[in-house]
């Protein structure tokens, strides 16, 4: 395992180059983490540079093309960070974009506390845990100038492509027996294009989505913590942005959320 004070160190040199939009090739090689659980202890020191509490987490790579794309094997855990959520309808700088892109998602709030375990949890499990669900809309990013070669450890240090995030409200009508695996996602860009997609492109379910996380936080000893909100990726084909666009995320009759680019 990755000695402690290299993981600091790690992280800080990832988070540098996030607060100031910069990038690296690589993490340096006595600092680099060789394997998931050392991407995971380097993500975890993110959390010295924020003041609020963990505001939840985000799953990355959740469908084959996604894996492939990025050239890891599965798909990774990151924390969203409260300090970079974004209100529904808010602008977002591009200025600084790698990526430049821009996801539609459905995102889980829990209610209580799911305490890891020896045993996996179920999906029923997971669902009781859940309080309310919302439209979200992700913008992700990287700190290295090529995502697509670093591999799943240095992506998971690289907190799995944590940026910015939008949180929709609250959804009142029942939703708990819908099979959101065939629910309808679109995604507009105003006035440009339209993007078509459901459920099932994350990891089969959104359900299957967030008890993979769920079991994935259990397996490195941490919990779900009441409050927190899992975003579980992207329903459709990341939507590709540039300045002047607005983003709208329809998640039919669970709501809208939108987001601006400058």
């Amino acid at each position: 395992m990755l000695d402690p004070e290299k993981a600091r160190a790690a992280s800080r040199l990832l988070v540098d180059h996030w607060d100031k939009g910069t990038r690296l090739d690589a993490i340096p090689l006595e600092l680099r983490p060789q394997t998931r659980i050392d991407g995971y202890a380097i993500q975890s020191r993110v959390m010295d540079r924020s003041a609020a509490p963990l505001f939840g987490w985000k799953i990355a790579a959740t469908s084959l093309a996604g894996q492939r794309h990025i050239n890891v094997d599965g798909p990774m855990a990151g924390r969203l960070i409260a300090e970079k959520s974004v209100e529904v309808g808010g602008t977002v700088s591009l200025a600084t974009s790698k990526m430049r892109v821009a996801e539609i998602e459905f995102a889980f709030r829990f209610g209580h506390q799911v305490p890891p375990r020896s045993a996996p949890y179920e999906i029923a499990e997971v669902m009781d845990a859940v309080a309310t669900l919302h439209p979200a809309i992700e913008i992700p990013d990287s700190r290295y100038d090529d995502f697509c070669a670093v591999g799943a450890p240095q992506l998971i240090a690289d907190n799995a492509c944590a940026n910015l995030f939008v949180i929709g409200e609250s959804i009142e009508e029942d939703w708990r027996d819908v099979n959101l695996a065939e629910h309808p996602v679109v995604g507009f860009v105003s006035g440009k294009s339209r993007h078509d997609g459901k459920g099932a492109a994350v990891l089969g379910d959104p359900w299957i989505a967030l008890t993979w996380i769920v079991n994935e936080l259990s397996g490195l000893g941490m919990a779900l913590e009441p409050g927190q909100v899992v975003i579980t990726g992207t329903c459709v084909t990341p939507i590709s942005v540039e300045a002047g666009d607005e983003v709208i995320g329809d998640l039919g009759r669970f709501g809208r959320v939108s987001v601006r680019f400058v």
